[in-house]
């Protein structure tokens, strides 16, 4: 056995004792006042998603999300759908795990977040683009009209990820929200299946969509598998289902 191998049983132990650590730092944190807890996961969570060093900024916004997912209320909400427009999958991932629990959990709170989210995330910010896919996965009736809204937004991204989420989740009642979008100019990036870039319009994706959803309906059921041949999300869009 050579030295590295004989150091594993011990960098296991550290590595236990770490996550003992981590742990129990969590429940003193989560045991103090909800009020006292936000007052600090605010600044954290917008230093954490300013820094330069990504590996830092995923570490701290994994952990700020693991407390904000076991607060109630709005200030939490909105600093998870904060952290969703992180660069890191890992971070987007815990945070989108949080609001999808709030999602079944407490659906109105969620509704209410993502309609603030709507007014106060500026354009381009990469939460427009992960929301639809999560709402589109969520059983509830108040889903469509906040889905009519991303479709509504300035933001050109968010309106093709909002289109590829409908697809993609084969959501039949949203095919007539797309209408009015079918002469829409605005063009965003897109990568094929090999990777390769290039433009499309709003309109376009409006007009395949409609049409894939009419073949579903005319299919029944039992077609499940909806994406798109060729497609994927616009770039620098981040969808939900990255997050299984």
């Amino acid at each position: 056995m050579t030295s590295t191998e004989e150091g594993v049983p011990r960098l296991l132990q550290d590595l236990y004792a770490a996550e003992r650590k981590v742990r129990e730092l969590h429940a003193r944190i989560a045991e103090m006042e909800p009020a006292a807890q936000l007052a600090a996961l605010a600044p954290a969570v917008a230093e954490a998603l300013s820094l330069a060093d990504d590996e830092e900024a995923e570490l701290r916004l994994v952990r700020a999300s693991a407390l904000l997912a076991e607060l109630e209320g709005p200030k939490a909400a909105d600093l998870l759908i904060d952290v969703l427009g992180a660069e890191s999958l890992e971070a987007r991932r815990a945070a989108g795990e949080g609001l999808e629990d709030l999602a079944f959990d407490r659906f109105k709170e969620l509704a209410l977040a993502v309609e603030r989210a709507l007014e106060r995330l500026p354009h381009g910010h990469g939460a427009l683009t992960e929301l639809p896919f999560l709402l589109c996965e969520v059983p509830e009736p108040g889903v469509q009209r906040l889905i009519g809204r991303f479709l509504a937004h300035h933001d050109a991204e968010a309106v093709a990820a909002t289109i590829e989420a409908i697809v993609d989740h084969a959501d039949l009642s949203a095919a007539s929200l797309l209408a009015p979008l079918e002469r829409d100019t605005r063009q965003v990036e897109m990568e094929d299946d090999e990777g390769d870039e290039g433009t499309v319009t709003i309109g376009e994706l409006a007009t395949e969509a409609r049409s894939l959803l009419a073949e579903l309906a005319a299919a029944g059921p039992t077609v499940v598998d909806a994406t798109p041949p060729g497609k994927s999300a616009p770039r620098g869009a981040n969808p939900a289902r990255a997050r299984r």
